[in-house]
């Protein structure tokens, strides 16, 4: 398909380029666990994870470019700070590259009742897919933690060796040194802005089932607990910058 030739122009834009492949019947940009397929995928996609992180606290922004960890870190971090009932959006693709600023201003707001209010809104035909959904959303950040902060430990000894090595190069230049600390200041912010995201999923997911068992009763909710506490438990052991005070004043 000419891409170019639909839109009228020379140039195509990853997020144009993916728009125009959504167009096709039957096609979808979403794979396993709501994350984009290959084809929709561009490196540096969720840099802005990182930028936005950095911004929302008032830090400063690096103008170095990412290492392949850094990269990983932000694809990784994006599942877990975007609202879940968000992850079947039919402009997911926009999304994703950070393209609707309303959408990331929103990524910030705390409120236990959206995700319950989008949860018995959809159409189910038992009450058991209500479970399942819920279930299922719950399952899927596990999954997506370990891959997270096996990276984000990762990131943090780089970054430890990244200033060790600074404080022994004596004509490191202000540029190179100030873009260095910002992005060390990124990488550390991003992954305080997942730990605050999981603990704030928490409290959703539980406010859901709670409603839910009071609404629409059912022994499946026993095992929605089940994963929603291996949820909890698996978060609150994972803090590998010591940074719980640090997120819980910045994005508490």
């Amino acid at each position: 398909m000419n891409v170019a030739r639909i839109f009228g122009c020379c140039e195509v834009t990853p997020v144009v380029a993916a728009l125009a492949l959504q167009m096709l019947p039957g096609c979808s940009s979403l794979g396993d666990l709501g994350r984009l397929d290959p084809p929709v995928v561009a490196d540096n996609i969720h840099a802005w994870v990182g930028q936005e992180a950095a911004s929302h606290v008032g830090a400063p922004i690096s103008l170095a470019n990412l290492t392949d960890d850094e990269r990983t870190l932000r694809d990784l971090a994006f599942p877990l700070i975007e609202p879940a009932y968000d992850r079947d959006r039919w402009d997911a693709v926009l999304y994703e590259y950070g393209r609707k600023r309303e959408f990331q201003r929103s990524l910030w707001v705390v409120d236990p009742w959206a995700y319950h209010q989008h949860l018995i809104a959809a159409y189910y035909r038992s009450t058991a897919g209500r479970y399942n959904r819920l279930n299922d959303d719950i399952r899927n950040d596990v999954v997506q933690m370990g891959p997270f902060f096996y990276t984000a430990h990762r990131v943090i000894e780089a970054d430890r060796k990244r200033q060790a090595t600074m404080e022994q190069i004596p004509d490191i230049s202000p540029p190179e040194r100030f873009n260095a600390l910002a992005r060390i200041g990124e990488n550390n912010l991003t992954i305080a802005w997942v730990q605050a995201s999981l603990a704030q999923r928490c409290a959703s997911y539980r406010f859901a089932l709670n409603r839910l068992v009071i609404s629409e009763p059912e022994d499946m909710a026993t095992n929605v607990d089940i994963s929603l506490t291996l949820l909890q438990a698996a978060s609150a052991k994972l803090d590998p910058l010591g940074l719980k005070s640090l997120t819980e004043s910045t994005f508490g």
